[in-house]
């Protein structure tokens, strides 16, 4: 029986040195080839730690393609491939909301009524929220329109083929997707004292040790990869808060992002904000996300300070809100009256923010639309971000201008109705 165990050992020893001989062979064949055909992402796998491991081409991208006629058999891998060696870089990652970027594309009505080649094409809003671990349906969809590069999301971080950690540690990393109209963290981080003092630090005129915060520092600390935050992208939560105003206001926004009908009962759309983890849907669930960013402030800033600073912020959310809801309720009732008619491609009688720019609405609703993504991100992501800049100047101050012109174009729209009548 021993005899047997040592023979057995040996034969599967030798058995799986022969298959990394046979994989290192053929990787060399694709390295071969591939000098010459894309000779830069040669050099970026090169440079990579799957290089000094001998990850060669065929572990991600199989055997089955061996020539130039045969280059559509390459699989194109995807976060499952990349989970048979990072498990539990995987497993973070599905717990957090870069997850689910994919799923709130689709969720959103706007997505269907957009072209193709920029939603699902990587080109448009594609282009950020391929992210999210997609079934098999979804991928051979995107396949047969020939969106070869839509499979994978780690590659939006730790990009092809270097696959690098130091990248996706670099705030740099985070300024394709997080910067913009609806969403300039990035341009909120850079001019911000913690962005200030990161390019310093990089430029040498801070001591190394010198606290910079990076975005992964606050939002992916200690190399996690799940990120959420107490709010959520939507800057809406539940249950909805004690304040009688506040609650009041928001309920009005839920309406107009069609998480509730016109009469406040809830719609087919919140459990799509259910099941894509938009936004925290009980008050232990925010306290946690709270408690966690105060614990990484606290790591240069008293705690006293940090929770302070974070209220401010809630605060801007309530004081932007009461804004938001005395402009919809305006165009809301030119709904009602019948001075503006709905959309054909609207569900309900009402404001629909997830429609955004489509063609088919009036001016006073596009005005609309942009205090609630533009203004009203900016207003309170500013202060979280701890820009004041953005938050006054392009949040705060332009979301007043946006209010005071959806009243007068109200009241223009009343005063020809009532002549016309």
């Amino acid at each position: 029986m021993k005899k047997f165990f040592v023979f057995f050992f040996a034969s599967l020893m030798t058995l799986l040195f022969m298959s990394g001989i046979a994989s290192a062979e053929e990787g060399k064949v694709c390295i071969g080839c591939h000098k010459a055909v894309t000779p830069l992402l040669v050099k970026d796998w090169q440079s990579s730690k799957h290089s000094d491991n001998d990850v060669a081409c065929n572990i991600c991208h199989g055997s089955e393609h061996k020539s130039r006629k045969t280059s559509h058999l390459a699989r194109m891998p995807d976060e499952n491939t990349c989970a048979e060696c990072h498990e539990e870089q995987f497993n973070q990652f599905t717990k957090g909301k870069h997850n689910f970027g994919w799923t709130s594309l689709n969720a959103l009505p706007i997505t269907h009524m957009e072209p193709d080649e920029l939603m699902e094409g990587g080109k448009g809003c594609g282009g950020c929220h391929n992210m999210g671990v997609k079934s098999e349906a979804q991928k051979k969809e995107l396949r047969e329109k020939g969106y070869t590069y839509r499979t994978n999301s780690c590659d939006e971080c730790h990009t092809r083929h270097t696959f690098s950690k130091k990248e996706a540690q670099d705030p740099k990393a985070c300024r394709t997707c997080h910067m913009g109209f609806d969403h300039p963290q990035w341009e909120m981080y850079e001019s911000s004292k913690h962005g200030v003092r990161y390019q310093l630090k990089e430029m040498g005129r801070l001591p190394k040790d010198a606290a910079a915060p990076t975005c992964q520092f606050c939002h992916l600390p200690d190399g996690t990869h799940t990120n959420k935050v107490a709010w959520g992208f939507l800057g809406v939560r539940l249950p909805l808060p004690k304040d009688k105003q506040w609650a009041k206001d928001q309920t009005t926004i839920l309406k107009a992002l069609g998480v509730l009908d016109p009469e406040g009962k809830p719609t087919a759309r919140l459990d799509i904000v259910k099941s894509a983890d938009l936004t925290r849907l009980t008050e232990d669930d925010w306290q946690v996300e709270r408690k966690k960013m105060i614990k990484i402030c606290k790591k240069c800033h008293s705690e006293k300070y940090a929770r302070g600073e974070l209220e401010k912020g809630d605060q801007m959310i309530r004081k932007a809100d009461r804004l938001m809801a005395e402009a919809i309720n305006i165009v809301a009732d030119l709904y009602k009256d019948g001075i503006v008619k709905k959309p054909a491609h609207y569900t309900y009688a009402y404001p629909d923010f997830l429609h955004f720019y489509q063609t088919g609405g009036s001016y006073i609703e596009q005005v609309l639309f942009k205090m609630y993504m533009k203004y009203r991100m900016r207003t309170y992501q500013g202060v979280f971000h701890a820009n004041p800049d953005y938050a006054y100047w392009y949040g705060w101050a332009p979301m007043t201008k946006a209010l005071d012109e959806v009243k007068k174009l109200a009241e223009g729209l009343r005063c020809k109705a009532n002549i016309q009548q």
